[in-house]
């Protein structure tokens, strides 16, 4: 295969320290040549790292792509609502087009970039990395082999971390709904994708309920400052206090999530950000509006129901799931990377062990690109593709359509209301 090449708009965690480290891991399938970031410092770290000359590095995607064709393909990794400008404009120059999930909050411009890519000509795949994850692989070739039989409910649950949430959904970027999406659309995508693949059919009606509950004014301990580092004396019986999990929490590092904090993630720089930055403050006086629990109850055309739990309350981000069968049932966790079968009729239990890997999305994200790369070329198409990621799209901004109003959306009339 030949060597691919690739613009990178948007440098943050995903595209400059997980998408991009493909082309670190094997330079001989993927180059990033060129790179629009408005952070100069970001901009300029990227840049060395891959070797872009000051030439092909731009504050803006507009600069970028005016530029023309540069390369194979753009990879658009910027915030929630401001995907869809750059990725429309991308596949207008040329461009086979890897999009950071989720496309967009707005379901009008979810239907168009992919109907845009349809009508082309153009790939636009959609960073739905679980369905390449050993894991959910594993449990779709189950079902495909009638292992339980005909499938007739699921039982699901994303346990997001109670220190995920604090960094992501309260003080981080996706904490405020009106600034980027819904945490049932940001976080739950993938789930409500995973959902689709596994069942096979499409998705008929679907209900949710779920509130910020926990992390608001009302519940602050007496006396608590609005950083954490302002003397706060909550500090030894608060888990959300922010020094202890940026400078002790494994995960910061890990996961890269310390990045957010500060570019450099030397313990004065750290220290310095979380005094009066976003990541220091305490998490009962943010100005965050997204849920901190949710659930969503799901009917899909071939009768499969399925129940969806999303929690902040958990101690580990995990995805644990039970598949219901006429014949037998599965039982899965897919960080253990555990997978439980239970044979109704002899009674017996067998139990798969998966190689799964701590880092991203436990392995997915690497599978994910080098599918990608590989499909880019030598042709073919990916497990991704828009069309496919719109309806897992718009069934999360259905359920969260369904949260606010109290009632049960008909999937095929919410489409339609555009």
């Amino acid at each position: 295969m030949k060597q691919v090449t690739s613009i990178l708009i948007g440098a943050g965690l995903r595209g400059g320290y997980v998408y991009s480290e493909y082309a670190c891991k094997h330079p001989d399938e993927l180059k990033v040549v060129a790179v629009a970031e408005p952070d100069e410092r970001r901009r300029e770290k990227f840049a060395a790292k891959h070797h872009i000359p000051e030439e092909l590095q731009f504050k803006s995607y507009e600069e970028l792509l005016e530029m023309g064709k540069l390369a194979d393909c753009a990879m658009v990794c910027t915030q929630d609502g401001m995907h869809y400008e750059p990725v429309m404009m991308a596949m207008e120059k040329g461009y086979d087009v890897l999009c950071e999930k989720p496309m967009s909050p707005d379901r009008e411009e979810i239907l168009k970039m992919s109907e845009f890519a349809h009508k082309y000509g153009r790939s636009l795949s959609v960073c739905h990395v679980l369905r390449y994850s050993p894991f959910f692989v594993k449990l779709k070739a189950l079902l495909e082999e009638g292992k339980i039989g005909r499938l007739i409910s699921i039982q699901h649950i994303e346990e997001v971390g109670y220190w995920h949430q604090a960094h992501s959904f309260v003080r981080g970027n996706w904490r405020n709904v009106e600034e980027s999406s819904p945490m049932i659309l940001q976080k739950c995508c993938h789930d409500m994708d995973i959902l689709l693949w596994l069942t096979g059919s499409r998705c008929k009606r679907i209900s949710s309920f779920g509130n910020l509950t926990y992390f608001k004014e009302e519940n602050a301990p007496q006396g608590a400052p609005a950083y954490c580092l302002d003397g706060c004396r909550h500090r030894d019986e608060c888990p959300f206090y922010a020094p202890r999990f940026y400078l002790e929490h494994p995960k910061a590092e890990e996961d890269g999530l310390v990045y957010a904090v500060t570019g450099e993630a030397d313990t004065d720089h750290i220290i310095q950000s979380l005094k009066k930055g976003p990541y220091g403050r305490c998490v009962f006086h943010c100005d965050n509006t997204a849920v901190d629990h949710q659930t969503v109850d799901i009917e899909f055309e071939n009768q499969v129901t399925a129940s969806f739990l999303m929690t902040a309350f958990t101690n580990q981000c995990a995805r644990r799931i039970r598949l219901m069968g006429a014949k037998g049932e599965i039982k899965g966790d897919m960080e253990a990377g555990k997978i439980e079968i239970i044979d109704f009729v002899s009674g017996t239990t067998e139990t798969i062990r998966l190689h799964t890997p701590a880092k991203g999305h436990n392995g997915s994200d690497m599978s994910m690109m080098r599918d990608f790369v590989r499909m880019i070329g030598e042709g073919g198409e990916g497990k991704t593709d828009a069309l496919i990621s719109a309806e897992s799209h718009l069934m999360a901004l259905a359920a969260e359509e369904a949260r606010r109003s109290g009632r049960v959306i008909d999937l095929a009339e919410f489409a339609r209301c555009i």
